[in-house]
């Protein structure tokens, strides 16, 4: 009987390993690697109990939501993918400014990976996904990107895909969700409308766990949530355009907040450029040829002549007076400007990343793990070969072995959604 008992078991874990895996990774905007501490445990301490969680998720330079995105995707940097930033000036294709065109990606995402693999794949708003890439197309997608859709939109139609039957059903979520970026730039990193933004994303998630539960769905998936960046206050700001213009300098400048490349169609011009910003503190300017290679933002045809880094806390514009003053009035209340884009290394950049469910084991920590190797890390979950040109390698710990993950069933939950 006792080997009756252990070859059924064998049977049970054989068949369990051999079922079709499912990924689902979401990114929740601007949320730092230490917000989830301020909102009550719900939906994120489960999975952080019953699976893993980063010590913060290291994004690459300029930590933003484009490159980011981007690199979560591709498991490359930026002068590897080619989004450089959430604006830039390529020189023979012309601007991009926030767009989603996959044609302007140069390594392939994950749902192209997938697809190619014979793993149906869909997303529900992602950077670069709402036209097939180099050809490939995808089983399921949401365009055109709308900042008014709900979560709770969002959930309920990630369940529907979920239910699906036959071969088309897809086995590769992905989705973009507002996390607290906005409240973060608008009021600053400690601001309480983070938390209060946190804890209706933590009441969303919990119904995409509770979904799960009721689908006994978790033999086979596994759910990533992370971050493309986090925030930090902004201390000064630097103007860097004002400064070209009052030195006569004819240029082109793109890019953000914290980083600006300025483009030249006289070479002339770039000794008079450096003269201007020199006196500017907060500031690094780097020659296109004198990069430092660990910034990885070296593109051929989307880096700047010059490049202006800021320092962490600076910003590369000039305000409005009455913007200005209405920040003033603000301070008054507790609130400031957020900013990100700053060196990765920097741990107010650091994201988040929880893991749970088939193949990540309960309570484990995984430490500090890049952006780059999310994406090798879903591949390997879904057991197949991370996308093409994929620099990243698979996070220690996630999809290691097929062994399922079996709910506690002690109720415990997100929040009640309002």
């Amino acid at each position: 009987m006792r080997a009756f008992f252990a070859a059924l078991a064998l049977l049970v874990a054989a068949l369990a390993a051999r079922a079709e895996p499912t990924v689902i990774l979401l990114s929740w905007d601007g949320v730092r690697h230490d917000y989830p501490e301020r909102v009550p445990p719900g939906a994120l301490a489960r999975m952080q109990r019953e699976g893993a969680r980063a010590e913060r998720l290291v994004p690459v330079f300029p930590s933003s939501t484009f490159p980011g995105h981007v690199s979560l995707a591709t498991g490359t940097w930026p002068d590897r993918h080619g989004i450089v930033d959430n604006q830039f000036i390529d020189r023979e294709r012309g601007e991009f400014r926030m767009g989603n065109d996959a044609s302007w990606i140069e390594a392939e995402p994950l749902w192209a990976a997938a697809e190619r693999q014979g793993v149906p794949a869909a997303v529900y708003f992602w950077v670069g996904s709402e036209s097939d890439w180099h050809g490939q197309r995808v089983h399921e997608r949401v365009a055109p990107f709308d900042t008014s859709v709900s979560e709770h939109e969002k959930v309920t139609r990630m369940l529907g895909w979920l239910a699906e039957e036959g071969p088309a059903r897809p086995r590769l979520l992905m989705s973009w969700w507002h996390g607290a970026d906005h409240v973060g730039h608008e009021r600053g990193p400690d601001a309480a409308g983070v938390a209060e933004a946190l804890r209706e994303q933590d009441a969303e998630l919990g119904a995409l766990l509770a979904g799960l539960d009721a689908r006994d769905a978790w033999r086979d998936t596994t759910l990533l949530v992370v971050s493309d960046h986090g925030m930090t206050s902004v201390r000064r700001e630097v103007p860097l355009r004002r400064a070209l213009a009052d030195a006569g300098v004819r240029a082109r400048v793109a890019g953000g907040a914290t980083v600006a490349h300025i483009f030249f169609d006289d070479p002339s011009q770039r000794k008079r450029a450096e003269a201007a910003l020199a006196p500017l503190e907060g500031i690094r300017v780097y020659r296109r040829e004198s990069l430092p290679d660990a910034l990885r933002i070296r593109h051929p045809t989307r880096t700047g002549d010059l490049v202006v880094v800021a320092d962490l806390g600076v910003a590369l514009v000039e305000s409005p007076l009455s913007e200005r003053l209405l920040r003033g009035i603000g301070s008054l209340f507790g609130w400031e400007r957020g900013m990100h884009g700053y060196a990765p290394e920097e741990p107010d950049m650091g994201g988040i990343l929880f893991a749970l469910g088939r193949g990540v084991p309960a309570g484990r920590s995984l430490g500090v793990v890049r952006m780059v190797d999310v994406a090798p890390t879903v591949a390997r979950l879904l057991g197949i070969e991370p996308p093409s040109g994929s620099e990243g390698r698979p996070i220690a710990g996630i999809g290691e072995s097929a062994d399922a993950y079996r709910p506690t069933g002690d109720g415990v939950g997100a929040p009640e959604r309002k």
